[in-house]
C-alpha cells in the first residue's frame, strides 16, 4: 500500500483561474474532514475548494469526493481517479479555485483538477505507507538514555514530550518497535488513538 510521506501546496493558473492543491497524509476520516474544513476557511474568497479523500479506517475503506458548486463529475471524481491511478491510500486532496472570469468547460475542469491533485500527489511524495500505532511511554528519568538510543534510528514520530515526576513521550511507531519496547523494565506503555 502506498501515501505520501508529507503534507503539502501547490498551484498554478489556467485562463486567469488559479489553482491551489493541497495533499495531507492521514490516518482516519476524521483527520480527512478536519483537513477540508481546515482548507475550506482558509480559502473563504475561493470560487470552489473540492475534495477527495481516501482512507482505511479501522478495517473500512472510505473514498469520498466532492465537487463543491463545480458540474458534477468534474472536479472531485477527476481527482479520485488520480488517486485511483497513482494506488494511494491514508491521503486527502483538497483542489481550490479562484475563477478568473474565463469558463474552461466540462472537459477544462476535469482535466485541471486532475492536475492539481497529481501535482499534489507528487509533491507530497509516494511512499510506501507503514502502520503506526501511537503510545504513551512513560519512564523514570535514569532510563532516558536507554529509551532513547532506542528510539533514535527508528522511524518514530515524536507527538509530544513531558517532564514531570516521570519521563512521557507520545509517539507514533511501527509494531516492531512496540516488541522491542514492551521487552524493557521501568517502561509503562499504554497505546492511545
Amino acid at each position: 500500500m502506498k501515501s505520501i510521506k508529507r503534507e503539502c501546496s501547490i498551484n498554478f493558473e489556467e485562463k486567469k483561474s488559479k489553482f491551489i492543491g493541497y495533499a495531507k497524509p492521514i490516518l482516519n476520516k476524521i483527520d480527512a474532514e478536519n483537513f477540508i474544513l481546515q482548507i475550506k476557511n482558509l480559502n473563504r474568497d475561493a470560487t470552489h475548494n473540492c475534495s477527495v479523500y481516501r482512507v482505511i479506517d479501522n478495517g473500512q475503506e472510505y473514498f469520498k469526493w466532492d465537487d463543491d458548486g463545480e458540474p458534477s463529475g468534474t472536479a472531485g471524481k477527476a481527482m479520485g481517479d488520480v488517486i485511483t491511478y497513482t494506488e494511494v491510500y491514508n491521503i486527502v486532496v483538497v483542489a481550490t479555485r479562484h475563477f478568473g472570469g474565463i469558463k474552461l468547460g466540462a472537459n477544462g475542469l476535469i482535466r485541471n483538477y486532475a492536475k492539481t491533485a497529481k501535482l499534489a500527489i507528487v509533491e507530497g511524495e509516494i511512499v510506501d505507507y507503514i502502520e503506526k500505532k501511537s503510545y504513551i511511554l512513560e519512564f523514570p528519568y535514569n532510563k532516558i538514555d536507554d529509551i532513547d538510543n532506542l528510539l533514535k534510528n527508528e522511524n518514530v514520530e515524536f507527538l509530544e514530550k513531558g517532564y514531570n515526576e516521570k519521563i512521557s513521550y507520545k509517539v507514533r511507531i511501527v509494531a516492531e518497535l512496540y516488541d522491542k519496547l514492551k521487552m524493557m523494565n521501568d517502561l509503562l506503555i499504554v497505546e492511545v488513538e
